[in-house]
C-alpha cells in the first residue's frame, strides 16, 4: 500500500526553525517528483516547494525563498524540508505528495492538482 507520512511539525517561536520529512512506504520515492504545499485556516491548498526525481530541480514560492529548502534521501526513501526564520503566516498543516504520472525527471510542478498521493499532513505552528 503507497503510503507517505509527514511529522517534524509543532509549535516554534517566530524565528525559529523545523524540520518536516516525509517517508514514503510501498514505493521508491526515487523515480518521483515530490511536492510540498500547506494549507492554512480559511485558506486554499499551496504549493510551498518541490523537488524533481532526479534531484537537480528545485522550486520555491516567493514566500519562502531564502528561508526553506527541499531535499531528499533516497536511500532513506525521504524527502525533507527544511524551514528557517519561521514567521506567523508560515502557519499551517503541511503536506507531502508524490507526481507519478510525470515522466521527466528533471523537472516538478507545484500545481497541488498534479499531484497524485498525499500525506496526512503535520501542523505547524509559528506564535510567541
Amino acid at each position: 500500500q503507497l503510503q507517505l507520512v509527514e511529522s517534524g511539525g509543532g509549535l516554534v517561536q517566530p524565528g525559529g526553525s523545523l524540520r518536516l520529512s516525509c517517508a514514503a512506504s510501498g514505493f521508491t520515492l526515487d523515480y518521483y517528483a515530490i511536492g510540498w504545499f500547506r494549507q492554512a485556516p480559511g485558506k486554499e491548498r499551496e504549493g510551498v516547494s518541490c523537488i524533481s526525481a532526479s534531484g537537480g530541480s528545485t522550486n520555491y514560492a516567493d514566500s519562502v525563498k531564502g528561508r526553506f529548502t527541499i531535499s531528499r534521501d533516497n536511500a532513506k526513501n525521504t524527502v525533507y524540508l527544511q524551514m528557517n526564520s519561521l514567521q506567523p503566516e508560515d502557519t499551517a498543516v503541511y503536506y507531502c505528495a508524490v507526481d507519478v504520472g510525470l515522466e521527466d525527471v528533471t523537472i516538478a510542478t507545484m500545481a497541488p492538482d498534479q499531484y497524485d498521493y498525499w500525506g496526512q499532513g503535520t501542523q505547524v505552528t509559528v506564535s510567541s
